[in-house]
Protein backbone atom coordinates (compact mmCIF):
# COMPACT_ATOMS: atom_id res chain seq x y z
CA UNK A 1 0.00 0.00 0.00
CA UNK A 2 0.81 3.35 -1.01
CA UNK A 3 1.48 6.21 1.82
CA UNK A 4 -0.82 8.81 1.08
CA UNK A 5 0.60 12.13 -0.64
CA UNK A 6 -0.43 13.63 3.17
CA UNK A 7 1.55 11.35 5.21
CA UNK A 8 4.66 11.43 2.71
CA UNK A 9 6.67 14.51 4.38
CA UNK A 10 6.39 12.29 7.88
CA UNK A 11 7.14 9.34 6.17
CA UNK A 12 10.17 10.26 4.98
CA UNK A 13 11.09 12.56 7.72
CA UNK A 14 10.78 8.85 10.03
CA UNK A 15 13.15 7.09 7.17
CA UNK A 16 15.68 10.35 7.50
CA UNK A 17 15.47 10.01 11.36
CA UNK A 18 15.83 5.91 11.13
CA UNK A 19 18.72 5.87 8.61
CA UNK A 20 20.89 8.51 10.80
CA UNK A 21 19.86 6.68 13.87
CA UNK A 22 21.33 3.65 13.07
CA UNK A 23 24.58 5.28 11.61
CA UNK A 24 24.77 7.37 15.38
CA UNK A 25 23.91 3.84 17.20
CA UNK A 26 26.99 2.42 14.82
CA UNK A 27 29.34 5.59 16.00
CA UNK A 28 28.65 6.30 19.42
CA UNK A 29 28.06 2.31 20.41
CA UNK A 30 29.81 0.17 18.68
CA UNK A 31 33.79 -0.13 18.71
CA UNK A 32 34.10 -0.34 15.02
CA UNK A 33 34.53 3.27 13.81
CA UNK A 34 32.90 6.13 12.91
CA UNK A 35 30.06 5.84 10.39
CA UNK A 36 28.39 9.39 10.49
CA UNK A 37 29.68 12.87 9.08
CA UNK A 38 27.80 16.14 8.78
CA UNK A 39 26.81 15.72 4.82
CA UNK A 40 24.52 12.47 5.32
CA UNK A 41 22.51 14.54 7.23
CA UNK A 42 21.22 16.06 3.79
CA UNK A 43 21.77 12.77 1.72
CA UNK A 44 19.17 11.33 3.73
CA UNK A 45 16.82 14.15 2.71
CA UNK A 46 17.52 14.14 -0.66
CA UNK A 47 17.12 9.96 -0.58
CA UNK A 48 13.43 10.28 1.02
CA UNK A 49 12.46 13.74 -0.04
CA UNK A 50 13.67 14.07 -3.68
CA UNK A 51 14.38 10.32 -4.23
CA UNK A 52 13.98 10.23 -8.09
CA UNK A 53 16.40 12.73 -8.76
CA UNK A 54 19.59 11.60 -10.46
CA UNK A 55 21.66 12.89 -7.66
CA UNK A 56 19.73 10.86 -5.23
CA UNK A 57 20.60 7.49 -7.16
CA UNK A 58 23.29 5.20 -5.54
CA UNK A 59 26.34 5.54 -7.69
CA UNK A 60 25.63 9.68 -6.88
CA UNK A 61 25.60 8.98 -3.48
CA UNK A 62 28.49 6.98 -2.78
CA UNK A 63 30.97 8.05 -5.84
CA UNK A 64 30.03 11.67 -5.18
CA UNK A 65 31.14 11.51 -0.97
CA UNK A 66 34.22 9.31 -2.49
CA UNK A 67 35.64 11.78 -4.99
CA UNK A 68 34.66 15.08 -2.62
CA UNK A 69 36.65 13.20 0.61
CA UNK A 70 39.40 11.97 -1.38
CA UNK A 71 40.20 16.16 -2.74
CA UNK A 72 39.36 17.13 0.88
CA UNK A 73 42.33 15.10 2.23
CA UNK A 74 44.43 15.53 -0.31
CA UNK A 75 44.52 19.42 0.09
CA UNK A 76 44.51 18.72 3.61
CA UNK A 77 47.87 16.42 3.46
CA UNK A 78 49.54 18.70 0.77
CA UNK A 79 48.04 22.08 1.15
CA UNK A 80 46.57 22.13 5.50
CA UNK A 81 43.95 24.65 6.13
CA UNK A 82 43.63 27.97 5.03
CA UNK A 83 40.62 30.17 3.11
CA UNK A 84 42.43 28.79 -0.47
CA UNK A 85 42.16 25.54 0.55
CA UNK A 86 38.70 25.38 1.74
CA UNK A 87 37.49 27.24 -1.83
CA UNK A 88 39.93 25.61 -4.12
CA UNK A 89 39.05 21.80 -2.46
CA UNK A 90 35.22 22.53 -2.75
CA UNK A 91 35.73 23.78 -6.69
CA UNK A 92 37.63 20.62 -7.37
CA UNK A 93 35.01 18.14 -5.67
CA UNK A 94 32.15 20.37 -7.77
CA UNK A 95 34.20 20.02 -11.08
CA UNK A 96 35.05 16.46 -10.94
CA UNK A 97 31.68 15.56 -9.40
CA UNK A 98 30.44 17.37 -12.49
CA UNK A 99 32.80 15.64 -15.25
CA UNK A 100 32.57 12.06 -13.65
CA UNK A 101 29.05 12.61 -13.77
CA UNK A 102 28.42 11.45 -10.07
CA UNK A 103 26.96 14.40 -8.95
CA UNK A 104 25.57 14.89 -5.23
CA UNK A 105 24.96 18.28 -3.79
CA UNK A 106 25.88 17.14 0.28
CA UNK A 107 29.31 15.78 -0.92
CA UNK A 108 29.94 19.04 -2.08
CA UNK A 109 30.92 20.21 2.04
CA UNK A 110 33.00 17.43 2.08
CA UNK A 111 36.13 18.75 1.55
CA UNK A 112 35.25 21.21 4.46
CA UNK A 113 34.55 18.87 6.96
CA UNK A 114 37.78 17.15 6.25
CA UNK A 115 40.03 20.43 6.40
CA UNK A 116 38.04 21.78 9.13
CA UNK A 117 38.23 18.58 11.24
CA UNK A 118 41.98 17.52 9.96
CA UNK A 119 41.04 14.05 8.88
CA UNK A 120 43.51 11.33 6.97
CA UNK A 121 43.02 8.57 4.69
CA UNK A 122 41.03 6.33 7.22
CA UNK A 123 38.27 8.57 6.64
CA UNK A 124 37.75 7.54 3.55
CA UNK A 125 36.88 4.13 4.63
CA UNK A 126 34.58 5.14 8.00
CA UNK A 127 32.62 7.25 7.65
CA UNK A 128 32.55 7.74 3.40
CA UNK A 129 32.09 3.99 2.67
CA UNK A 130 30.78 2.36 5.24
CA UNK A 131 28.17 5.62 6.07
CA UNK A 132 27.00 6.01 2.13
CA UNK A 133 26.32 1.81 2.22
CA UNK A 134 24.55 1.79 4.76
CA UNK A 135 22.30 4.58 3.77
CA UNK A 136 21.90 3.39 0.03
CA UNK A 137 20.94 -0.48 1.36
CA UNK A 138 18.91 1.32 3.96
CA UNK A 139 17.02 3.58 1.49
CA UNK A 140 16.34 1.27 -1.19
CA UNK A 141 15.14 -1.43 1.41
CA UNK A 142 12.90 1.49 3.28
CA UNK A 143 11.91 3.06 -0.66
CA UNK A 144 10.64 0.21 -2.15
CA UNK A 145 9.86 -1.91 0.70
CA UNK A 146 8.04 -0.28 3.19
CA UNK A 147 6.71 3.09 1.02
CA UNK A 148 6.00 1.34 -2.03
CA UNK A 149 8.37 4.12 -4.21
CA UNK A 150 10.09 3.15 -7.65
CA UNK A 151 14.06 3.06 -5.90
CA UNK A 152 16.74 3.93 -6.64
CA UNK A 153 15.62 4.44 -10.44
CA UNK A 154 18.54 2.99 -11.55
CA UNK A 155 21.91 1.61 -9.93
CA UNK A 156 24.79 3.19 -12.06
Amino acid sequence: MKIPKKLEPIASGISAALVIGVLAFLTLRTSSGIWLMFSFGATVFIVFVLYNLETAQPKNIFFGHLVSVIVGIIFNETIGFSFYSLGLSVGVAVALMVYLKVMHPPAASNPLVVLFTDVSFDFILFPVITGTIIIILMSFFINKIILKRNYPTKWF
